[in-house]
């Protein structure tokens, strides 16, 4: 008679298994930490390698943007002087390492004459914009169109530059190179830019002059940097096209030079 009463309200109906398994709960929660332990490990270390990745990655090919602006005044001085007069350069071209967390890494500017920066860059840039401003201003032919187009002229050459020596570096092969390393090197060219464009303000004829001569300094500068730097990149290169590409890259500098020295409203020429 009391089976077949239903659930009446207010009684405790007795549990359906009055004898659990006393090992059941410590099998499920031992099983279930395990799982989340494994899952955890796995995506600490999934994510992990791939954090590691991307930041060795970054590291190889962008570099630290603060290690090309440690410089001071004596860099600077003795940095213009190497690129400006590289047949007076006595010493070498390569650059000091030092042992960093295990590793060799490269000196910063300010304590290695050889090493890249884009401080001067940079500057140097911002002069040939506002030479080359001033150039149109004294021809009368000043427009804030016309600077905009110089701006663009500007980092359009100096984007040819970069991607000359990177394709350079490729051509001979698997080079890893930082990419700030090209920009810096490549930046390089308004240094001996702001000369003829000066010249030219100063008295027009030494345009004539100063051009070739910062052509060939430039040429000079790259095929010195490029044969001793960013060759050492390289893991295995030919040597007679070695050779063809550093004639390459200084023969490249007359049309760059020329283009970019040739101030005019006009986009090409």
């Amino acid at each position: 008679m009391h089976n077949n009463l239903g659930a009446q309200p207010g009684v405790p109906r007795p549990p359906t298994n009055p004898h659990p398994n006393p090992f059941g709960n410590a099998f499920y929660g031992a099983g279930s930490g395990l799982i989340r332990g494994g899952l955890g490990a796995y995506g600490e270390k999934f994510f992990g390698s791939s954090s590691e990745y991307v930041q060795s990655n970054i590291s190889r090919y962008f570099s630290d943007p603060q290690y090309y602006f440690q410089v001071n005044d004596q860099y600077v001085r003795n940095k213009l002087k190497v690129v400006l007069l590289p047949f007076l350069h006595r010493g070498h071209w390569t650059r000091i390492t030092e042992p960093v967390g295990g590793r060799l890494s490269y000196k910063p500017p300010i304590y290695d004459i050889n090493a890249p920066d884009l401080y001067i860059p940079f500057m140097a840039f911002g002069t040939y914009v506002f030479l080359a401003g001033l150039s149109l201003g004294l021809q009368g032919k000043f427009s804030p169109e016309a600077l905009n187009w110089l701006f663009v002229r500007g980092l359009l050459g100096w984007f040819l530059q970069v991607m000359l020596l990177k394709v350079t570096l490729l051509s001979l092969g698997s080079g890893e190179a930082p990419l700030l390393d090209f920009l810096a090197y490549a930046g390089y060219t308004f240094t001996g830019m702001c000369l003829p464009v000066l010249g030219r303000i100063i008295w027009r004829y030494s345009y004539y002059f100063l051009m070739p001569w910062t052509c060939l300094c430039m040429g000079v500068f790259l095929v010195k940097t490029t044969k001793r730097v960013l060759f050492a990149e390289v893991r295995s290169y030919d040597s007679s096209r070695h050779h063809y590409l550093l004639l390459f890259i200084a023969l490249a500098q007359f049309p760059l030079f020329t283009w970019l020295g040739n101030i005019s409203v006009n986009w090409l020429f």
